[in-house]
């Protein structure tokens, strides 16, 4: 009797271990799917971090395997040379890259425009038209310099003409309203809920959603996701795993704000709150949709308006936008 009991126990000790064995391997060899991520309080790390936090990846059949670059050039660099191969970026920046020989195309939207504001607390300033022969803190580098720039164009107003800018990322266009150094200031989300807290005297005279809409009459994206076409080539069925653990990870954040905002402030160091508080505001959207679809003409207007606003001398090639 001891001696079956004691070969029971080396039989089922074998078949853990082989069990066990299996699931580790199993776990290793999952499919990477390599992305490119920010550091700071952004929409890029926000999303991936949420999206691993919960592995949603591994529900999807893949490991997400996140780049941590310390500035947006950087990031941008990374998926440049190829060291990633997704990103969460601008519309026109990734029109540029292509439009520079980067092989990449669009396969889904990401943040919509709700997320860009412009601050004043100058009360004469009630709209963009009011900045007129004033000051303006803004990012001119970035995607969302040319979308408030297309906007003011549909005014008749030439930003670099018009008003005189300051050019400065969100952090440093914030201090610059606060000290009164400038009239306005363009911040994007989270910052820009995070200003808005604590400085409840400044009012916002432009939201991107909203300008977008009225000139367009579409939604309008703040950022929308990219692959490399090798990658596509490679691998079609990531695109279909990746987006499927991005819209789960859209819903995680609208069901569970407050575990969704703990998230974020462990790992990107956000203010508690903060994140939620956008989220309840529908400042920090989120939504997945893939580019071939009822979405193409929203993405595709706005590269259409990024030429004919001088950003680029001629429209992309209808390849930007991937399709399976």
């Amino acid at each position: 009797m001891k001696k079956i009991t004691q070969f029971a126990l080396a039989f089922w000790t074998i078949v853990i271990a082989i069990c066990g064995g299996s699931s580790a391997a199993w776990t290793q060899t999952l499919p990477k799917i390599s992305v490119g991520s920010i550091s700071g309080p952004l929409s890029n790390p926000i999303m991936w971090n949420i999206l691993k936090a919960n592995k949603f990846d591994a529900k999807h059949g893949f490991d997400l395997d996140i780049h941590l670059y310390p500035s947006i050039a950087a990031f941008y660099g990374g998926f440049t040379t190829a060291e990633v191969d997704v990103i969460m970026g601008g519309p026109t920046n990734l029109q540029k890259l292509r439009s520079e020989g980067v092989p990449l195309k669009i396969f889904a939207t990401g943040l919509k425009l709700s997320d860009l504001s412009i601050f004043s607390r100058n009360p004469d300033v009630k709209s963009l038209a009011d900045l007129k022969g004033k000051t303006l803190a803004i990012d001119m580098g970035g995607s969302q310099y040319q979308v408030v720039a297309i906007y003011a164009r549909s005014l008749g107003i030439t930003l670099s003409k018009d008003m005189t800018l300051i050019s400065a990322n969100f952090a440093l266009s914030k201090a610059q309203l606060l000290a009164e150094r400038v009239d306005a200031a363009m911040i994007a989300e989270p910052l820009a809920t995070a200003t808005a807290i604590e400085n409840p005297n400044l009012r916002i005279i432009f939201n991107g959603s909203e300008g977008w809409k009225a000139m367009t009459g579409r939604e309008g994206w703040e950022t929308v996701i990219a692959g490399r076409e090798e990658f596509l080539k490679r691998s079609p069925e990531s695109v279909a795993r990746l987006m499927g653990a991005m819209k789960d990870t859209v819903d995680f954040i609208k069901a569970n704000p407050d575990q969704a905002d703990k998230i974020v402030v462990e790992t990107v160091k956000l203010a508690p709150g903060v994140f939620k508080t956008a989220t309840l505001n529908k400042k920090m959207e989120f939504e997945i949709h893939p580019a071939w679809g009822a979405q193409r003409d929203s993405i595709w207007e706005l590269l259409e308006l990024a030429v004919a606003s001088g950003f680029f001398n001629k429209k992309p090639d209808p390849d930007i936008i991937y399709a399976p």
